[in-house]
């Protein structure tokens, strides 16, 4: 009985925690895909990347990352500079419309869903302790 609770606790977590209304949001308000959202997101939090450690970061393909990337570039969000360390290589530097639009992005996605925002301060305490118990 305790494992299948376990995985029941699991499915919910997963479900609030990706919570697939929030993205759609972002997505919504940048009007472009979670996936170049998470692309910005990255530069922004990290700084100027090669494209190689951007293809790493990312986990995908580095044609796709440079369809991503030239998408991003149209829309002003990011620069290409040669890598002056070597020059065949390019460098991914956030612009700062596209610092505009990945604050927005994370001010959407740190909204506590409302979920979260409808517990009691008791429950709220409760379920911070829980998720201390599972974090050790």
């Amino acid at each position: 009985m305790a494992r299948a609770a376990e995985a029941e606790v699991w499915q919910a977590m997963s479900a609030l925690v990706l919570d697939h209304d929030r993205k759609q949001e972002v997505v919504d308000a940048l009007g472009m895909s979670f996936f170049r959202v998470k692309a910005l997101r990255r530069i922004a939090a990290v700084g100027p990347l090669p494209m190689t450690e951007l293809v790493s970061v990312l986990g995908t393909d580095r044609a796709y990352v440079t369809l991503v990337v030239d998408d991003l570039e149209e829309r002003g969000y990011v620069v290409r500079t040669t890598n002056p360390d070597d020059r065949r290589a390019k460098i991914v530097t956030i612009t700062a419309e596209g610092r505009k639009a990945a604050r927005r992005a994370e001010t959407i996605l740190k909204r506590p869903p409302a979920a979260l925002r409808d517990l009691s301060d008791a429950d709220l305490r409760e379920l911070s302790r829980l998720l201390s118990l599972l974090r050790r």
